[in-house]
């Protein structure tokens, strides 16, 4: 079986940028029950349908698949409830672990999360400089609550 696990922080700097190189991606949720998210995701010429479980901890299962990027298109554009995620992803390897930055565009401009993953829930995770707070467990940064409730909607 398939698992995510993954920490997930707010960014608090720019040193990252100098280093790390990003990709526009779009993605959209296929409406679900029960903590369970259906993510169509186009970026460049590739494009994924991928289903996630309910989270246990830091732990969810997760299963990817690729689709053609027409297909992924459609579904965007019929089947996800928009708004849809726009955001540039960039990946930033440091020591043993692979960090993606999202700064998220659109409705969720002014959002950038840093996200981690591990191969065990307790596996050690040395922290950047640029690194903030943990939102590991706060749901609504999700990228399946942010598209139901925006960064710009928040009343913070």
């Amino acid at each position: 079986m398939g698992q995510e696990i993954e920490r997930k922080f707010l960014v608090v700097g720019d040193g990252w940028r100098r280093v790390a190189q990003g990709q526009l991606m779009c993605q959209g949720y296929i409406p679900t029950q029960d903590k369970r998210t259906v993510r169509v995701r186009r970026v460049g010429d590739r494009a994924y349908l991928t289903l996630k479980g309910p989270a246990v901890g830091l732990v969810r299962p997760e299963f990817e698949y690729p689709i053609p990027v027409d297909d992924a298109q459609t579904i965007l554009e019929t089947l996800c409830q928009p708004p849809l995620i726009e955001k540039t992803r960039y990946r930033l390897p440091l020591g043993n672990l692979l960090w993606e930055i999202d700064e998220f565009l659109g409705l969720n401009q002014g959002l950038i999360v840093a996200e981690v993953e591990l191969t065990s829930p307790d596996q050690p995770v040395p922290l950047p400089d640029w690194v903030g707070t943990e939102v590991s467990h706060d749901p609504r940064y999700q990228n399946s609550n942010l598209a139901r409730h925006p960064f710009t909607t928040w009343n913070t």
